[in-house]
């Protein structure tokens, strides 16, 4: 599944704001700095889509915070699922 991701950096925790049609909003705590907000969003999505940190893939937006991310080792139910419990 491709999704995509709007990044806000320097965030006090990580986590999923909200879903605006087909773009989530996720916080994350590390500055965006030197790659670190990238590395930081692919370590939590996987735990928040329970998939190994090599299931996430940055496709595209490395510098920008617009992200597409793919996510695989689940089926497109099972991550439709997980995302529709974001308010």
């Amino acid at each position: 599944m491709i999704i995509k991701v709007r990044v806000i950096p320097n965030s006090k925790r990580n986590e999923v704001v909200s879903r605006i049609g087909s773009i989530l909003r996720v916080k994350v705590a590390a500055p965006a700095v030197e790659g670190r907000a990238n590395e930081e969003l692919c370590d939590y999505l996987s735990d928040f889509f329970d998939v190994k940190k090599s299931n996430i893939l940055l496709r595209k937006g490395e510098r920008g915070r617009e992200k597409t991310i793919e996510i695989t080792g689940k089926t497109e139910e099972e991550l439709d699922e997980v995302l529709n419990t974001i308010p």
